[in-house]
This record gives C-alpha cells, sequence and structure tokens, in this order.
C-alpha cells in the first residue's frame, strides 16, 4: 500500500534561504533544459511534407533527452559551483520533469491526451524538489535532515504508521511556509480489504445542491466554501491590480490574494477529506459514478462542479 504524509516544517531563517535559492536554480536549470528541447525541434523538424528525389539533408543535430541532459549536470556543476549546493539526486529530477512536459505536448499521455506548450517558469514558479531516496532514521525526534540544507524542525501533527517506510521525500514552498511531503510503502498492507462484507455497500451520487445523497438517502449538504469566500476574493483582486506591477505594495496584496485561495482550498480539502473518511468507516463497499470532471467544470457551473466532485477523488484514493 503506498500513501503520503504532509507535515509543515519550520527552517531557520539559513536554512530558509537556502531553499529558496534551491528553487532559483532548479528553475533556471528547467528553462535551460526546456530551452534545449525547442531549439533542437525548430531546427529539425521542416513543414514541407514532399521534397525532389535528389536534395540536400542537413545533418540532424543529437536529440536532447532525459539520459544526456542528465550527464550534461556533471559539467554544470563545473562551470557554475554554485550548484554544488544542490543534491545530485534533486538536480537529476529536472530533467525528468523536462521530458515529461516535452511528451505529453508531442506524444500525449497514456490515453493519448495532449497537453499545451510547455511553458517557461517565471521566478516563484519552481516550488517543489524532491529527494529520489531517502533514509528511514534521518526523520527521528521531530527533525528532518534533508541533504545540503541540514536538519530541519517538523510539526509532526500525526505519527508514520508502524510498518510504513518513506520511499522519496518532497520540499515544497506554499504562501504560509514550507512543508514536506513523505512518500510511504509498506508492501504487506493489502490495497483491498481483505474480509469486507459484500452486503454493506453504498452508491453515492455528488450534486451541486446537496453535496452527496447516499443509497440509503442520507443528505449532506454542500457547504460552498468558495462561493462564500469570493466577496473577499474579488477585494483582494481589486488590490493586486489597482498595484504597480513590482513594487513592494504589489508583493504584498499578491501574498494576501494567494493566502485567501490557501484558506479555501484547506478547508474545501479538510471538509472533503472528513466527509469521505466517515463514508470508508461505515461501509465496506462505495460505488460512485464514473463522470468526465474536466469537461464538466468547462461550463457555467464550473465553480460549483469543483467543490462537489472534488469527493470522489477522496474516496478513489483512499478505498
Amino acid at each position: 500500500m503506498k500513501t503520503s504524509y504532509q507535515y509543515k516544517i519550520k527552517p531557520t531563517k539559513e536554512q530558509a534561504l537556502k531553499i529558496d535559492n534551491t528553487l532559483e536554480m532548479l528553475r533556471c536549470q528547467y528553462n535551460y533544459l526546456l530551452s534545449q528541447r525547442f531549439n533542437w525541434y525548430e531546427e529539425n523538424r521542416c513543414s514541407i511534407d514532399r521534397c525532389p528525389l535528389v536534395c540536400h539533408l542537413p545533418e540532424l543535430k543529437e536529440k536532447p533527452n532525459r539520459l544526456n541532459q542528465e550527464k550534461s549536470l556533471v559539467q554544470l556543476k563545473k562551470e557554475r559551483p554554485w550548484y554544488k549546493s544542490i543534491h545530485s539526486q534533486v538536480l537529476q529530477e529536472v530533467p525528468k520533469r523536462v521530458e515529461s512536459a516535452f511528451d505529453r505536448w508531442l506524444k500525449g499521455d497514456v490515453n493519448g491526451k495532449k497537453s499545451g506548450r510547455p511553458r517557461f517558469k517565471a521566478k516563484g514558479r519552481y516550488r517543489t524538489f524532491t529527494y529520489k531516496q531517502f533514509e528511514q532514521h534521518h526523520f527521528a525526534n521531530n527533525k528532518i535532515t534533508l541533504s545540503k540544507i541540514g536538519d530541519v524542525k517538523v510539526i509532526v501533527h500525526r505519527p508514520i504508521p508502524d510498518g510504513f517506510s518513506i520511499k522519496t521525500v518532497s520540499v515544497t514552498k506554499k504562501v504560509d511556509g514550507y512543508y514536506v511531503t513523505l512518500s510511504l510503502d509498506d508492501k504487506t498492507v493489502p490495497t483491498v480489504k481483505p474480509d469486507f462484507n459484500a452486503d454493506n455497500i453504498v452508491g453515492v451520487d455528488a450534486g451541486l445542491i446537496d453535496f452527496i445523497v447516499t443509497s440509503d438517502n442520507e443528505r449532506v449538504k454542500a457547504p460552498k466554501y468558495l462561493r462564500k469566500a469570493e466577496c473577499k476574493l474579488r477585494k483582494a483582486q481589486k488590490r493586486v491590480s489597482r498595484r504597480k506591477k513590482g513594487s513592494n505594495r504589489s508583493k504584498k496584496a499578491t501574498h494576501k490574494l494567494a493566502k485567501q485561495h490557501k484558506k479555501v482550498a484547506d478547508t474545501r480539502k479538510y471538509f472533503h477529506f472528513k466527509t469521505s473518511n466517515q463514508l470508508l468507516k461505515k461501509y465496506d463497499v462505495i460505488a460512485v459514478e464514473k463522470l468526465n470532471i474536466k469537461g464538466l467544470a468547462r461550463t457555467k457551473l464550473a465553480k460549483s462542479i469543483h467543490d462537489a466532485y472534488l469527493l470522489l477523488k477522496y474516496l478513489y484514493k483512499q478505498q
């Protein structure tokens, strides 16, 4: 069984500065590797679909891929010694992200759906880096040891279940501070409950007026957190638009707007988790309808649909 736990961390000023510098350097490297891909794509493609039997073909350049871009990181540290302050595993995640974004644009995902053209990361838009390997003993006594950063204090609001091992650690910068996300795994825990009662089953229908209606005729009203917070969000957005872009007052207004959005997201997330947890404790089998949420979210009812159908994601994850 795989799961993830997120904790807030309290780095010192020096540690916070190291995290910020790491994110900024990773952002620059991401943009550089992405530009390599774009240059290759523009120089080695041809808009003409036919040509004469005898013609000159230019020499094709080597296609940038994840492997040769990872190898270039060795030379990067020689030319730019300040990149030595970043752990090698953290740097290796950048080519992986670039390849994933570029392939989704050209090839599409598993279902063949293509994403838009990847965009360069603006300042402050690169917020997460990951350690691909992590030792269990580096997380103890309410502290976590992050390579090249140091021992960081962690607010452990819930303990890690016995038997679960830490596979990866991600550090994320949010509007209200820094967080670590631990990817946990325990192969002895089954993903499906072995002794479930097939008769203890319920069907769940998510709606816009009632949050959910079960087959037992139990109803949960929709709290509509986003609708209630629209007035505050509108005022905060007006302050941002009235400020001169790039000024200190603009940065403060943007920070307040981001905090308002995070407050809505957190209250919505807590309510969804609490509701889904109550259903999972009461029933052994839960049947939910399969909907094209992304398609419905493009309609005029996008806000209400996101409020209602995010619950289905928690039910899928926790079953």
